[in-house]
């Protein structure tokens, strides 16, 4: 009797995993609100890519995550309305990941997120903000039964994390100071 409440309990979570389908990759950051101080710069070009393989870490990932977190970090910029359009100041946003560690098996899944920001004076060469920004995503075992979903989940949390830890440190970044001036 036991050998068969345990095939059923087997067969029930089969069933499960087959109807749940891996979420895809999905970096838009839900709430982002207007910032209280925006920046007198205008944004002019933003690159999202991975770091130099001597600057990565574990990279768990593959050439279609930069267009999706370029997308999500553009959207994000967007609604924070942090850049000001027409600004005598523009600047160029780069990206460089340097570590997408996902979850290989577990109950709560959690991957850590690495990516180095730097804004760019177009016009002086200033390097204004240069910061490596580390995230985790979590996804606790009740999320989903399939534990690729809850990976993938930790996955796009984590960049998310990312995003809006960006758009944080530059709502701090004084662009008066640059962190590297160029002369």
């Amino acid at each position: 009797m036991n050998f068969f409440k345990t095939s059923i309990v087997v067969f029930v979570g089969f069933l499960t995993c087959a109807c749940q389908t891996v979420p895809p990759l999905d970096f838009t950051v839900p709430e982002v609100g207007r910032v209280a101080q925006r920046k007198p710069a205008e944004a002019v070009s933003t690159t999202i890519g991975f770091a130099p393989q001597t600057q990565q870490r574990r990279m768990e990932t593959d050439s279609t995550l930069p267009p999706i977190w370029k997308e999500a970090l553009t959207d994000a910029i967007n609604r924070s309305l942090i850049f000001t359009d027409g600004a005598n100041t523009k600047v160029n946003i780069s990206v460089r990941i340097v570590e997408i560690n996902a979850p290989e098996i577990g109950i709560d899944m959690k991957s850590t997120v690495a990516a180095i920001y730097e804004i760019v004076d177009r016009r002086t060469g200033d390097l204004i903000l240069t910061e490596e920004i580390a995230t985790v995503g979590v996804v606790p075992g009740n999320y989903a039964f399939d534990g690729r979903v809850r990976a993938r989940e930790s996955v796009n949390r984590a960049v998310r994390n990312n995003i809006a830890g960006f758009i944080a440190l530059l709502e701090r970044t004084d662009f008066s100071r640059p962190a590297f001036p160029a002369s």
